[in-house]
């Protein structure tokens, strides 16, 4: 058993931030299931959004965010992460972050993405979530109040409840969670005053995605079976152009690239985006996403291409070198031809409910990043607003942390493998993997209606009956954890897809194609959840 001030499960910009903010003070352990930089914010390409020239103002940053979240945004949290925008950047050069500047020198340069009004987008090359990412985590590496445990899954967290702390009904807080060492397959019990959920998201669940494979949804699985509300699972976004090579695994193709004046194109090299929106290539996501994806199935399309070889060579390589050194390795050269793209779901906007500062329903517990749903991205999150979020809530956690006053450590059950055993086979983990995967990309995707809803939805209580009976009697690996937590996400974008009768923003539905005249969040409520709760697990 181990304690710290600060748990933070997941290595990302949230968690990165999080860990420096609070180090001066606090003794902090950072959670990573494989090394330091395998996750999401190492992969952005794009950018962050902020408000740095003369000729922007926040309030066309909040008006644009607004917008592109179709009603939902949360105004007062929107306001709150485009008003601490640039004190965030500043940050970030503070600490060395190499963003791009003007070619003359004069400044930081500045590009536009879809949904954005003006250039705010200050980004390193095409591969600014891989310069923030490494130069925090070395000063993370490097800090002796942070202990690093690489290679390390979260399997749940230990609440009052599961402690035995309280009345059997009491949940009212979190003291740590169970961790998995994947090289030793030991579970190690990590008790702490103060627990982050930094997880990321959960592309995984869906057959095509941008994320990397670590992204299995674990923090906003962890905290509903926990008793955390979620909100807004069903808005998925899908970015709408990545990669489309047999050997490509999980490129995107930055938005910038559109923003710079790249043009979407048919296999005959017609052009169609002026016929959906009038910001044409520059809509925000799901218009462009839905565009290629009603065009695909209009024509029977494998893909469609995205074009920038118009540009002069020099200036494509220069801002997009990554892109193009994978495009080059793969025999496309980007100066002088399309690149094919499909859509691949590519972020989550609903997550794990938390206030401004970050805080969820259980007491002690935070949830930073893609994990949670603070109000931000609404129905539809704005381009480059992400790693943003990740940082100004980052610093409110932080803040918040720092604030609380020091409590007793509390001795907590040990995590109990008398009663299973080492699993006979795990071609059931791979299996059923495969099939979530498939039908939530063919059942829950770009468009969706009630019928494929429905057949879903069969198929997750089917799965959940092996998978759970799986869990109850072997010991746990990485793999089976994140397919529990996948299908545990499904779930719940499934039920949030069910419980919305319209189309708003990222969630299209043949069945509902109006969209209704008061926005209203879906909030997922885990009532008698834990009468239920592993009533028959071994654990």
């Amino acid at each position: 058993m181990q304690h710290f001030d600060v748990l933070i499960i997941g290595s990302g910009l949230a968690g990165l931030t999080v860990a420096l903010k609070v180090a001066s003070e606090k003794k902090v352990c950072l959670v990573s299931k494989r090394k330091i930089n395998d996750n999401s914010s190492n992969w952005a390409q794009g950018g962050i959004a902020a408000v740095l020239t003369s000729d922007d103002s926040i309030e066309a940053h909040i008006q644009d965010t607004l917008i592109a979240g179709a009603g939902l945004c949360d105004q007062e949290v929107t306001r709150q992460v485009a008003s601490h925008a640039r004190e965030t950047v500043e940050w970030l050069i503070a600490q060395g972050v190499p963003f791009t500047r003007e070619d003359d020198g004069s400044g930081y340069h500045l590009t536009r993405e879809g949904g954005h009004s003006h250039r705010r987008i200050i980004h390193a090359a095409d591969a600014t979530g891989k310069a923030v990412q490494q130069t925090l985590a070395e000063q993370v590496l490097n800090n002796p109040n942070i202990t690093v445990l690489e290679d390390h899954i979260a399997v749940d967290l230990i609440t009052s409840r599961k402690a035995g702390i309280g009345s059997p009904e009491d949940n009212a807080a979190c003291l740590g969670a169970y961790v998995l060492n994947n090289k030793s397959g030991k579970v190690v019990t990590i008790g702490a005053q103060h627990t982050v959920l930094a997880t990321g998201g959960a592309g995984k669940v869906y057959l095509y995605t941008t994320n990397p494979d670590v992204s299995t949804g674990d923090g906003v699985a962890m905290a509903w079976r926990a008793g955390c509300r979620v909100a807004n699972m069903e808005f998925v976004q899908f970015h709408p152009t990545c990669l489309f090579h047999p050997k490509a695994k999980s490129f995107l193709i930055t938005e910038a690239v559109r923003g710079e004046g790249g043009i979407l194109k048919l296999p005959n090299g017609s052009t169609f985006m002026q016929h959906y929106h009038e910001r044409s290539e520059l809509a925000p996501r799901d218009v462009v996403a839905r565009a290629i994806d009603f065009e695909m199935k209009k024509r029977g399309l494998d893909c469609v291409f995205l074009d920038i070889s118009h540009k002069p060579a020099d200036f494509i390589i220069s801002h997009f070198p990554t892109i193009y050194r994978r495009c080059m390795e793969l025999g496309i050269d980007i100066t002088k031809e399309a690149i094919p793209v499909v859509p691949a779901a590519h972020y989550n906007c609903g997550g794990v409910m938390t206030d401004h500062t970050g805080r969820t329903d259980l007491a002690n517990l935070y949830a930073i990043g893609e994990t949670a749903c603070t109000g931000l991205h609404g129905a539809n999150r704005l381009a480059s607003n992400s790693l943003l979020e990740c940082m100004v809530f980052g610093q409110a956690a932080a803040n918040c942390i720092l604030a609380e006053p020091i409590k007793l450590e509390v001795a907590l059950p040990y995590w109990d493998e008398s009663r299973v055993t080492d699993a006979d086979e795990e071609v059931i983990i791979t299996h059923n993997w495969n099939e979530l995967r498939r039908f939530m990309w063919n059942y829950v995707g770009i468009v969706r209606t009630n019928k494929r809803l429905t057949r879903a939805m069969h198929r997750i209580n089917l799965l959940h009956d092996e998978v759970n009976e799986f869990y109850s009697n072997f010991r746990v690996s990485n793999n089976l954890i994140e397919l529990r937590n996948l299908l545990q996400v499904a779930e719940l974008i499934v039920r949030s897809a069910m419980d919305r009768h319209e189309s708003r923003g990222l969630h299209y539905s043949k069945d509902y194609q109006s969209m209704l005249d008061i926005a209203v969040p879906t909030v997922l409520e885990p009532l008698n959840y834990f009468s239920l709760l592993d009533k028959d697990h071994k654990h």
